[in-house]
């Protein structure tokens, strides 16, 4: 199947878009008309998951991230990036990125459905589809009421997590949680706005921790990582299932950082 016709059938479920405007999604090196055989997933196009790639034979890459997210002036090897970029061409691998397209339209409710989230809401709204709204994250009602320390131990064990970081009172109940995978900083404020008791995401820093919790907010740092690998097995299953033709094989999950 030539890579264009993947991307055809991977843009019928998650349209380019549907991405936010800062974004950059889609081919971004590598040749459309190539015959593809073996796809290989992952999170970020790094150095190590291009040759795992290279090393298992695949004809294709499919990340979450963006590899080219900024305006690039060059492609050469005197630069981290590009040096990325021209082992994708010299091997022949064609790169494919679906970041806040699938965000919106995959990992808000794929994220909801793992921590088991009860009258979900599009946490923020960023469109509408047939007057449905369309946006990053899910809100909705746990299961049962818990305190943040409970919450903490049920978010670890859905997402398979070693640890969180956590802003507030440990005592504090909680029934109604926001999830927002990745970077969550810009969250917060629906996540007050959709009235949650706690929100469940990546990268907060000290200041947006403490001005969370001074608002009424608990905070669950799972970490960018931790909140977004679900991304791997959901586009392999999607991919096998769209393509049952194609091999599919998966980066490893390996978190980016270890705490000691």
């Amino acid at each position: 199947m030539l890579c264009k016709e993947i991307m055809k059938v991977i843009e019928a479920a998650y349209p380019k878009s549907a991405a936010l405007d800062f974004d950059n999604v889609g081919l971004q090196a590598g040749r459309s008309t190539q015959e593809i055989h073996c796809i290989y997933v992952a999170l970020d196009a790094t150095s190590q998951v291009i040759e795992q790639a290279k090393a298992v034979g695949a004809d294709m890459l499919i990340t979450h991230h963006p590899l080219i997210f900024s305006p690039m002036k060059n492609v050469t090897d005197e630069d981290f990036v590009g040096r990325r970029v021209v082992d994708l061409i010299q091997s022949d691998i064609s790169y494919y990125a679906m970041h806040t397209n699938y965000d919106v339209l995959g990992m808000a409710e794929l994220s909801g459905r793992i921590l088991e989230l009860g009258e979900v809401q599009v946490l923020d709204v960023t469109s509408e589809e047939d007057g449905a709204p369309q946006g990053i994250g899910q809100v909705g009602m746990l299961k049962k009421t818990m305190t943040l320390e409970e919450c903490c131990i049920y978010v670890k064990n859905r997402l398979k997590l070693g640890s969180v970081k956590v802003f507030g009172e440990m005592n504090k109940k909680v029934n109604r949680l926001a999830v927002s995978p990745g970077s969550g900083k810009s969250a917060i404020k629906p996540a007050l706005n959709k009235r949650a008791d706690v929100l469940v995401t990546g990268d907060i820093g000290h200041h947006d921790g403490l001005d969370a919790v001074e608002q009424g907010l608990a905070v669950i740092d799972a970490g960018h990582y931790g909140t977004e690998y679900i991304f791997i097995e959901d586009m392999k299953e999607f991919l096998q299932k769209k393509l049952p033709g194609l091999q599919v094989i998966t980066a490893p999950v390996i978190h980016p950082f270890q705490i000691f």
